[in-house]
């Protein structure tokens, strides 16, 4: 199963419907930073499909925030580590207030390893082979909805649009 990165570049675009009517963007669901949410969907063990809403770490600067100063995370929403090549880098809990879990996912969209972090902690997470996504949620969110290892994620980014007279 593939990750759709492509879509995850895309920005927002105007549109004119066939009766010439603008298209105008409706209320997306936005993250802390008022960002819009990307939804990625986990296929689990039993093949169930398992949505989930991201905010889109995909620069240095945002990977390096990360979820970090957080009180809190809604229950069915995680953010997505977009990395520019598959490596191993590792992360931290350092200033993380909420535990998380952590899937590291290779580049044709299978989960290669997850992981429970602790807040607060200093213990570096990674796993043992290369991975070009990883995806932060609430600690025990994949174990609840069954996803591990060799379960698929794909990813799409829609705007919803409404069509109004022009």
């Amino acid at each position: 199963m593939s990750i759709l990165l492509a879509t995850l570049t895309a920005g927002m675009l105007g549109a004119c419907g066939d009766d010439g009517r603008s298209a105008v963007p409706t209320a997306v669901p936005t993250g802390s930073d008022g960002a819009p949410l990307t939804r990625i969907t986990f296929v689990n063990k039993d093949g169930d499909e398992i949505d989930l809403l991201v905010e889109v770490a995909d620069t240095p600067e945002e990977r390096a925030r990360g979820l970090m100063f957080r009180e809190s995370l809604p229950e069915e929403q995680g953010m997505l580590f977009v990395f520019e090549q598959e490596g191993q880098t590792s992360f931290w809990m350092k200033d993380t207030q909420v535990p998380l879990s952590i899937a590291f996912i290779e580049g044709e969209g299978d989960v290669v390893d997850i992981q429970d972090m602790e807040p607060l902690s200093e213990e570096l997470h990674g796993p043992a082979e290369p991975y070009l996504y990883a995806v932060e949620v609430n600690q025990g969110w994949f174990a609840e909805n069954g996803i591990g290892v060799g379960s698929g994620v794909r990813v799409a980014r829609t705007t919803p649009v409404t069509v109004t007279p022009g």
